[in-house]
């Protein structure tokens, strides 16, 4: 139930606003109070902002009255980050969703963060210019969303993470300052390098209200390689031997036998048939050469003793075969199980050690584990798939969830590679980061946001 002073409250900065941009309805609460994830918390107004003045005045009235404001894009995060946990307004920049500029000279986009990934990918490729960072919900997602968790996706083997394509950022803080880091040239080494502080920070430093992106020259031709294994063992050895050679793909990914057999079953697809494990290699840059190196990738894997080699040649073969990966966790929610999505990271040479580890944490807590992921960088997404009607499988869940993260971090790896921590990682922020590492986030937030109002509830309280 909303208290009097704060219902007053957002009676007044209503007044401040354009009409339709504080909302109250229960459908639109409803809708803001989650986001894939499975907590939910409702708040007690949205703010539909419609300009970067909408978002200042929203944060400055909030920081005046001590109401916290949770940020919110398209609400595709897998970590409960956009969740509201302490009420109060969530900020949504949805209907910010122009592309302001895609300039062939600068190689630069100027986006509004509502924008779709896709969009903006699609809009740079009418001028022959790429946008590189691909999430796997790049079709539903939106590139503040992709800041505010830097996110990846299969290209950041050859191509980076979302971090690696900023160049500027127009921040709003907690008090409604608005200020604009960095710019669009493409080396600036001008005091810190503030707008990249911005970038993964999950919305508690300040709000993104305007991105200038890097573009690169789109790569005129693509090629892919499925590539059909008996065993993970034989899968993580032909890794070892394409990266051994020389190669660089513009993608590398791998899924084990219980991610192929959902995919199987709910495509139908005859393509993966036979296999235990499967390898993705993309390929791109200039016909002729992809060409010859798509040959040479052949050679290579074909002493493995492949169950098969599917072959995809030009961008609309390429994304038809890679259609069937994008399946993947789809496939994975058709089984009737809860997928608990776990985007660890390991150092590249533990990829074995991992498969390991992920089939015997299935058998000592007799969970399912499905594997699949940017094998290149060592970013598998590690499924705990889990039937909660089942007396004691939550603590089974949680037990296994808990070893698997010790043991990345014991080897050195991250507990998560693009999704972020949120609620979902919370318990295990310690684990990931050290005492000294902790207080310096703290340092940061406090500086920023002294009042502790931006996305409370998180990781840093």
């Amino acid at each position: 139930m909303m208290s009097a002073p704060l219902r007053r409250a957002l009676d007044r900065l209503s007044r401040q606003l354009a009409p339709g941009e504080l909302v109250t309805d229960d459908s639109t609460l409803k809708k803001f109070s989650g986001d894939k994830w499975f907590a939910v918390a409702r708040p007690d107004a949205a703010a539909l902002a419609t300009s970067t003045e909408s978002v200042s005045k929203i944060l400055a009235f909030a920081h005046e009255h001590r109401i916290p404001v949770t940020p919110r894009g398209a609400g595709y995060g897998y970590v409960g980050g956009c969740v509201p946990v302490q009420g109060g307004i969530v900020l949504s920049v949805e209907k910010m969703n122009r592309i302001l500029e895609v300039n062939d000279r600068d190689f630069v986009a100027v986006v509004q963060p509502g924008v779709i990934t896709a969009t903006l990918q699609k809009a740079a490729e009418k001028k022959r210019l790429f946008y590189p960072p691909d999430p796997a919900s790049r079709a539903d997602c939106s590139l503040g969303g992709n800041i505010a968790t830097n996110a990846g996706g299969p290209r950041c083997l050859k191509y980076g993470v979302t971090r690696d394509y900023v160049l500027g950022l127009e921040v709003v803080l907690m008090d409604g300052t608005v200020t604009r880091l960095g710019g669009r040239a493409h080396k600036n080494k001008t005091g810190f390098d503030l707008h990249r502080l911005f970038v993964g920070s999950e919305g508690m430093l300040g709000i993104v209200t305007e991105a200038t992106l890097k573009l690169l020259p789109l790569p005129p031709y693509r090629a892919l390689l499925g590539v059909g294994f008996d065993s993970m063992r034989a899968c993580t050895r032909a890794i070892r031997e394409i990266f051994k050679a020389g190669f660089l793909p513009c993608a590398l990914e791998m899924a084990d036998q219980f991610t192929l057999a959902a995919a199987r079953k709910r495509t139908g697809s005859n393509r993966l048939e036979g296999a235990n494990a499967m390898l993705f290699v993309e390929l791109d840059g200039q016909e002729r050469s992809v060409r010859g190196e798509l040959k040479d990738l052949e050679k290579l894997v074909k002493p493995l003793k492949p169950v098969f080699i599917d072959r995809a040649s030009g961008a609309a073969e390429v994304e038809k075969l890679w259609g069937l990966r994008r399946e993947f966790s789809y496939s994975l929610r058709d089984t009737g199980l809860t997928k608990l999505n776990e985007d660890i990271v390991v150092p590249r040479g533990k990829l074995e050690e991992l498969v390991a580890f992920a089939e015997a944490l299935q058998k000592k807590h007799g969970l399912p584990v499905a594997c699949f992921g940017h094998a290149g960088d060592g970013n598998i997404h590690v499924n705990v798939m889990v039937d909660f009607t089942q007396p004691g499988a939550k603590e089974r869940s949680e037990a296994a969830l808990d070893e698997l993260f010790r043991q990345i971090v014991a080897w050195g790896g991250a507990v998560t590679g693009e999704h972020g921590i949120g609620l979902a990682k919370k318990t295990w922020w310690p684990l990931a980061a050290d005492e000294s590492v902790r207080a310096l986030h703290q340092t940061v937030k406090n500086a920023l946001d002294p009042q502790r109002l931006l996305n409370p509830g998180k990781f840093l309280g």
